[in-house]
């Protein structure tokens, strides 16, 4: 009997215009896509404990936290567009495997300078 539901036209009609959806489930479906939620999960996760967050909430407590908040708010989004948008731009002349090399490279480089060199 559910096999014979799912077949209708009215089902399928309602299905694919949303009917059924409460607007915020509508806006909620376009808005967190797949990519929007990775990027979300991953910039939060990397930024979390960082210490310029550290030193954002000590600034934050001796100054206007609102003043600090959107100044913080506007400055990471400024850095993480040119991100974007230089990744993109990086992404179009040079290959994935590339940037992986010259990333895995730079970060062993790094960690034999620090272990030759150590911080005074």
């Amino acid at each position: 009997m559910l096999l014979v539901a799912l077949n209708e036209p009215e089902v399928e009609e309602k299905l694919e215009s949303g009917q059924g959806k409460t607007t915020v489930r509508r806006f909620l479906s376009r808005f967190c896509t797949p990519i929007f939620l990775e990027s979300f999960i991953l910039t939060f996760l990397a930024e979390w404990g960082d210490r310029s967050q550290i030193a954002t909430i000590a600034l934050a407590t001796h100054k206007n936290a609102l003043g600090v908040a959107v100044g913080a708010i506007l400055g990471h989004t400024i850095c993480t567009s040119l991100a974007v948008v230089g990744g993109s731009m990086l992404a179009s002349k040079i290959s994935q495997g590339t940037v992986a090399t010259i990333g895995g490279l730079l970060f062993l480089g790094f960690s034999l300078s620090s272990y030759f060199y150590p911080p005074l």
